[in-house]
């Protein structure tokens, strides 16, 4: 699919894999997740970090993408960044969540 919009990304979205933990690392609290709603916010956990997003609909690579920004929480402690996420095909979504002046990884999630 060659363009991603909040609207296209709609509903709830399994990570994975992500590049810098491994799955059960990620699944630590809850199942690994991604969501997106219909008004251009969003939500994600994985380890003890939950986050809730603010959604754009962007261009990267030539490919239409969602880029957003987040806050959240990180085992209680405040924390903040953004990242994107792109589809590859109808049931897979390959993005990237960056943490204010701290970790980064890249991220495939599966439709649920």
């Amino acid at each position: 699919m060659s363009s991603a919009s909040p609207t296209s990304l709609t509903g709830r979205w399994r990570i994975v894999s992500m590049d810098l933990w491994d799955s059960d690392t990620i699944d630590l609290v809850e199942p690994a997740y991604i969501e997106f709603d219909g008004d251009q916010t969003g939500r994600f956990g994985f380890i003890a970090v939950e986050g809730w997003m603010d959604c754009r609909q962007a261009t990267r690579d030539g490919k239409g993408c969602v880029e957003f920004t987040w806050e959240g929480n990180d085992e209680g402690d405040p924390v903040n960044g953004r990242g994107w996420a792109m589809l590859t095909d109808n049931r897979t979504l390959n993005g990237h969540i960056y943490f204010h002046l701290g970790d980064d990884s890249g991220f495939q999630a599966v439709r649920t």
